[in-house]
C-alpha cells in the first residue's frame, strides 16, 4: 500500500503519542508499505515550529530527514499536476495544506492516514 502520512500523524508519530491510532502506527510500520511525508507536511512544520506553534526536540531541518530516513519515510515533493488539481476539488477543507496533500494523493494514488474527517469527505482513500 502506498500512503501518505497527514502532518499531525508524522508528528504524533515522531513523538509516540498516544493519539496516534495503532492502525496508523502499524500501517506506518509495515516494510511492504510505501510510506510519504509530503514537502507540504515539512514545509507546516517549519513554519509552525519558527512561530513556536509547536515544539520539536530539534529543529525542523535536521529533525524531519532524520526520521524519514531512520523510518523509511520517502519525502513527496509538490509537483505541478498537484498543484493543478487544485481546481478539480471543492473546498471543503480551509486548510491549504491539507488541500495540497488532498491533491497529491489523488495524483499519486496514495492512502492518506489522517484523522481529519474534512479529508475523508474527498474522493481520496483515507485510513486511520
Amino acid at each position: 500500500m502506498r500512503l501518505l502520512l497527514d502532518t499531525c500523524t508524522f508528528l504524533w508519530f515522531i513523538s509516540e503519542s498516544k493519539r496516534l491510532s495503532q492502525t496508523a502506527l502499524d500501517l506506518s510500520l509495515d516494510a511492504a508499505n510505501e510510506v510519504f511525508l509530503s514537502t507540504a507536511s515539512s514545509w507546516e512544520i517549519a513554519i509552525k515550529s519558527s512561530l513556536g506553534r509547536i515544539d520539536l526536540d530539534e529543529p525542523a531541518w535536521q529533525l524531519i530527514p532524520k526520521v524519514r530516513s531512520a523510518h523509511r519515510i520517502a519525502s513527496l515533493p509538490i509537483d505541478e499536476e498537484s498543484t493543478l488539481q487544485i481546481e478539480k476539488i471543492p473546498h471543503l477543507h480551509s486548510d491549504p495544506f491539507d488541500r495540497i496533500m488532498v491533491c497529491q494523493s489523488i495524483v499519486h494514488g496514495l492512502t492518506i492516514l489522517t484523522p481529519d474527517p474534512l479529508i475523508g469527505q474527498y474522493p481520496v482513500r483515507v485510513m486511520w
